[in-house]
C-alpha cells in the first residue's frame, strides 16, 4: 500500500509515561469516530509500515495510545515523530452535501450558487492555520477561495460540483 492509497491521519508526537505508550496528534476534524481503531500505517522512511493498537483514549486531537509489542520507553524511540496514515477506504462516509473531505474534491467544478457559472476545476486544496482555501485556475491564474459555510454552499459528488457563493470582488482580485 502507497501513501497514494491512504490519507493523512497524524502524527506520533511523544511518549508518554514508562511503558511504551506515546501521544498521537489526529489531524482530524472528529477525533472521536477514530476511537475504535485496530491499527494504523506509520511512515517509516518511505514505506508504509502497519502498527496495531494495543489501546487508544481519545482526548481530542491528542489521544494516548500504546501499540502491541512496545513495552518500554526505549522502544518507542523508533515511532516518534512519524506520519499515520490509514487506508483511503476506512474514512467514515459524510452523509451531508456540505461535507467534504479534502483529497475528495480534486477535480471537481466549482460553479456559482446563483448562476450557475463555472469557475474551473479545483486542482489544489491548501491547509493553513488560519484558513484552509481550496485552489482553481481561471485564465490562467490560480484563484484561491476560503473554505467557510458561507462560502461553500454544496457538494454534489455525483456530478462533481462544488456550488459556491463567493465573495463580491474575489474573482477581480486574482484576475485585474
Amino acid at each position: 500500500m502507497t501513501k497514494d492509497d491512504c490519507y493523512f491521519l497524524g502524527k506520533v508526537t511523544q511518549t508518554h509515561g514508562l511503558k511504551g505508550e506515546v501521544i498521537l496528534w489526529l489531524d482530524v476534524d472528529q477525533p472521536e469516530l477514530y476511537a475504535e481503531l485496530d491499527s494504523v500505517l506509520l511512515d517509516m522512511g518511505n514505506e508504509l509500515v502497519p502498527y496495531f493498537l494495543e489501546s487508544l483514549l481519545i482526548r481530542g486531537k491528542k489521544s494516548i495510545a500504546k501499540f502491541e509489542d512496545i513495552e518500554t520507553i526505549e522502544e518507542t524511540a523508533p515511532i516518534i515523530n512519524k506520519e499515520l496514515y490509514l487506508p483511503i477506504d476506512v474514512l467514515p462516509e459524510l452523509e451531508d452535501d456540505t461535507s467534504f473531505y479534502y483529497h475528495e474534491i480534486i477535480g471537481f467544478e466549482l460553479e456559482d450558487e446563483n448562476t450557475g457559472e463555472a469557475y474551473g476545476s479545483v486542482t489544489q486544496v491548501y491547509e493553513g492555520s488560519g484558513q484552509d482555501l481550496i485552489a482553481f485556475e481561471k485564465e490562467g491564474k490560480e484563484v484561491l477561495v476560503p473554505i467557510s459555510d458561507e462560502i461553500v454552499k454544496t457538494v454534489d459528488r455525483e456530478k462533481k460540483i462544488i456550488k459556491v457563493d463567493l465573495p463580491d470582488g474575489l474573482l477581480d482580485l486574482y484576475l485585474e
